[in-house]
């Protein structure tokens, strides 16, 4: 079975849904401080305007103007009538990634593979996967190892919340063995993952918590659905300007201790080891990489 490949980390803060059958949105989004854009094929557009999203998505990628943003098509699930054609369409379309809907098993994934691989999919576009349903949790761990393309889950906090018949709670302990799961999952085979929608867009003070949350337990951003909550998300993911300064002070002075062949490090009286090394350059590298979005 194929095992998930290193993709190489970029920000991921926020990303935004934006329905592929509104020109105006598409439009919109090549303004927007969002890391990413989600165009989106699925539960935003009607089933009689599927074939004028794809044509509007088609148009947007083309005339470009996204800058370093990360554009991803979500598609309709392979068990519906439009599955199949969005994914053909996906394949040579020119976004980053194609994230598939309602993913249930590995063999879902495999099959949209060889789908996009048939239609002349690049080497480089990656497909993501929504994760929403119970049987999706339980399948976690094969799904996450599926595929080399598989670069991210996405949690699909809403759909998941009705199968559970779970209450939206400011905590969200109702969802924490679901959303810990695939955590797990994901860091086990070197994916990024995307937290949930938060439905009340009034409510700027759980939004808020809802993003420290996220970043405690571990996640890379946010998915939105709406422009006002970019800034907020943006603010959460970014490294923390003291913890970057630190990683910044304990990467010269690992370097400058390996250029003296010296084992132990000591930074302002704290053991510095090689996996708080690596944590921190990997800070400064989302750092970087934010800081190049502009």
């Amino acid at each position: 079975m194929p095992v998930a490949i290193h993709h190489p980390p970029r920000p991921r803060r926020s990303v935004l849904y934006m329905p592929g059958s509104n020109a105006r949105a598409l439009e919109k989004a090549r303004g927007l401080a969002c890391d990413g854009v989600i165009m989106d094929l699925e539960d935003a557009v009607a089933p009689e305007m599927k074939a004028e999203a794809r044509s509007k998505i088609a148009a947007a990628l083309a005339e470009g103007g996204y800058g370093g943003r990360e554009l991803v098509i979500r598609t309709n699930g392979l068990d519906t009538p439009h599955g199949h054609t969005d994914l053909v369409f996906a394949a040579t379309a020119g976004a980053h990634a194609v994230l598939l809907s309602k993913v249930e098993s590995a063999d879902t994934v495999r099959q949209a593979a060889r789908i996009l691989e048939a239609n002349g999919a690049p080497a480089d576009l990656a497909i993501w996967c929504m994760i929403e349903s119970p049987m999706a949790v339980l399948e976690i761990r094969s799904i996450a190892a599926s595929h080399p393309r598989l670069g991210c889950l996405v949690m699909g906090t809403s759909d998941l919340a009705k199968d559970l018949h779970c209450l939206h709670t400011p905590d969200r302990l109702p969802m924490i063995t679901a959303l810990g799961l695939c955590l797990l999952a994901a860091r086990a085979h070197g994916l990024a993952i995307l937290d949930g929608v938060h439905l009340d867009l009034n409510d700027e003070e759980g939004f808020a918590a809802a993003c420290r949350q996220g970043v405690e337990w571990g996640f890379d951003g946010r998915t939105l659905v709406h422009p006002k909550t970019i800034d907020a998300a943006n603010a959460a993911f970014a490294p923390d300007a003291a913890a970057l300064e630190w990683a910044r002070k304990i990467t010269k002075a690992h370097a400058e201790a390996e250029a003296k062949g010296a084992g132990v490090l000591l930074v302002d009286g704290k053991l510095v080891e090689v996996l708080h090394v690596a944590e921190a350059k990997r800070l400064v590298e989302l750092a970087e990489k934010i800081d190049a979005l502009g």
